[in-house]
């Protein structure tokens, strides 16, 4: 969908398109608005605070339009202690899974390992656990997000050949051609277009609209695109 239907939508669900009133929306508002609705929508998916109550992968809905936001990266690890780090993608949004591939001296050919996303908290616990602690035989190990960080834990008993992050990233923002962006102060250079199919971009309009009307107290219309953002997910 083109970024000017959006807007005209998102103007028409406020009834503002042409009141030449003192609530005249600008197109940096629109941009705002929408970008917000996007993160905010794909949270609530992803958590199941909707009214379906579905979180990720909770449905074939779920599943089909969530998966644009799966991504697989490779993880740039480097030996630290008695456990491997990488660092975390600028674009990620929400944990899915971590591929691991490990090596030892008496295996030196890759193993993947079946690796666990476990608290911080609970790190010296697990690696006094025989049942749980990192073991390359049973190819089974833990990892922790800490500092925009992964930690996979090997205890010194392998080595990490190489990994691969599997996560929703964050929406991609629209611009508004010689719109000023409201993230970056200047105008847009070109238009970028949201990347989510129309029947979703129908939503995120009602969700933009509810944000501007809630900024403009505009207590109607935000009542009724709440609603109607809800109704249709």
């Amino acid at each position: 969908m083109l970024n000017s239907v959006i807007t005209i939508k998102v103007k028409e669900r406020l009834n503002k398109l042409d009141s030449q009133d003192y609530d005249n929306i600008e197109c940096w508002q629109v941009v705002e608005a929408f970008n917000k609705a996007q993160v905010e929508w794909v949270r609530r998916q992803l958590h199941g605070t909707n009214l379906m109550k579905e979180g990720d992968e909770a449905s074939t809905r779920r599943i089909d339009d969530l998966q644009l936001l799966l991504t697989t990266t490779p993880a740039i690890i480097a030996k630290a202690d008695i456990y491997f780090t990488g660092e975390i993608p600028a674009d990620y949004l929400e944990w899915k899974r971590l591929d691991v591939y490990a090596t030892s001296e008496c295996c030196p050919e890759k193993r993947r390992m079946t690796t666990y996303l476990a608290e911080e908290g609970n790190v010296n616990n697990l690696l006094r656990d025989l049942a749980r602690q990192p073991n390359f035989e049973w190819a089974e190990t833990f990892c922790t997000l800490i500092n925009n960080k992964v930690q996979i834990y090997t205890d010194n008993k392998f080595s990490i050949a190489n990994a691969n992050f599997i996560y929703y990233r964050q929406p991609r923002k629209i611009e508004v051609q010689d719109c000023i962006d409201p993230y970056t102060g200047t105008a847009s250079a070109t238009n970028v277009t949201c990347e989510f199919k129309d029947d979703i971009i129908e939503v995120l309009i009602d969700e933009a609209a509810a944000v501007i009307a809630g900024d403009i107290e505009s207590g109607n219309q935000y009542s009724r695109e709440t609603e109607n953002a809800e109704r249709n997910n």
